[in-house]
């Protein structure tokens, strides 16, 4: 990607954006929480070819400002029309969404259907995730609450970048660690930034009150859709070989699996796919899955 930060201005605050690609349906692409959109280098390579990719680091993540503002998916809504706005992009997109980029990704559609030509959602947070909450599982919830997490993310945003590296120790994923070296230490950055925790504290902290937001927006839209979800066995696999009890982690993954599939009820032109060998991070682990469903929606008459 060689990329070279551009910037907009949003409700007056800089924020970063990544365009590749000038031809075809434009796509916006939504990264998941405390995630970066260097993270998705293979899929904007690939499908910048035929299409206009857009993607934009929400306020607080890498580049891109934030004040003593609430981040909410409304929030990222409005964003997302401001940002069409600006680059002129007037026509309906595709939308893609990974995680909590999914939940955001999920009200835009409910508030501006006819914005949105087909929508994409990568393991998605779903409006019913509170669900999670009320599962069995002491020792994947220890360190793990969103209480402690929204404490976490108080204290880490309080510090500088050096204090951070010496407590976070920023690494990579092996994944990661096949992505170009420019890339990488982008990635090892963006961990460091404490305006990064200041934005995650405030997501997580309105996230649940977001999923009864959109729940209450009405009927869903009968827009082509598609749900990638992740690899429950392999998550199960990989849990129970770094320590983690089976029993809790299978309660977790049949959850997780069971909200996954009620998204596809969401419209009537839907289509279910399970990435096989792939973790949350479907679009790291196989990002062929994702440019091929992106591609078939592109491709299909629904979309045209």
């Amino acid at each position: 990607m060689s990329k070279i930060s551009e910037f907009l201005t949003i409700n007056n605050k800089r924020i970063e954006i990544l365009q590749k690609g000038k031809n075809g349906s434009p796509i916006i692409i939504l990264t998941g929480m405390g995630c970066s959109f260097d993270e998705w280098y293979y899929v904007v390579e690939s499908l910048s070819k035929s299409n206009r990719v857009v993607m934009f680091h929400r306020p607080g993540l890498g580049e891109s400002e934030i004040r003593n503002e609430v981040r909410s998916t409304q929030a990222v809504v409005n964003e997302i029309n401001e940002l069409m706005l600006l680059l002129g992009i007037f026509e309906p997109v595709l939308l893609v969404g990974h995680s909590y980029g999914g939940l955001c990704a999920q009200h835009f559609v409910k508030e501006h259907p006819k914005k949105v030509a087909g929508l994409v959602l990568v393991d998605s947070t779903s409006v019913e995730f509170k669900v999670l909450d009320e599962l069995d599982t002491p020792v994947l919830n220890e360190g793990s609450t969103d209480e402690i997490w929204v404490e976490k993310c108080g204290f880490y945003s309080l510090m500088n970048q050096d204090k951070l590296r010496e407590i976070i120790n920023p690494i990579l994923t092996n994944k990661q660690k096949q992505l170009p070296i420019d890339v990488q230490k982008r990635l090892i950055n963006f961990q460091i930034n404490p305006s990064l925790y200041k934005a995650m504290q405030s997501e997580i902290s309105n996230w649940k009150q977001d999923a009864e937001t959109i729940k209450n927006l009405g009927e869903f839209p009968n827009t082509p859709l598609i749900v990638i979800g992740r690899d429950r066995e392999h998550n199960i696999r990989v849990g129970t070989e770094d320590g983690l009890p089976e029993s809790e982690l299978r309660l977790l993954e049949d959850k997780w699996q069971e909200l996954i599939m009620n998204q596809v009820k969401l419209s009537r032109n839907s289509k279910l796919i399970l990435a096989q060998e792939a973790s949350h991070s479907i679009h790291l682990d196989r990002p062929d899955i994702i440019i091929e469903s992106i591609r078939w929606l592109t491709n299909n008459s629904l979309f045209n």
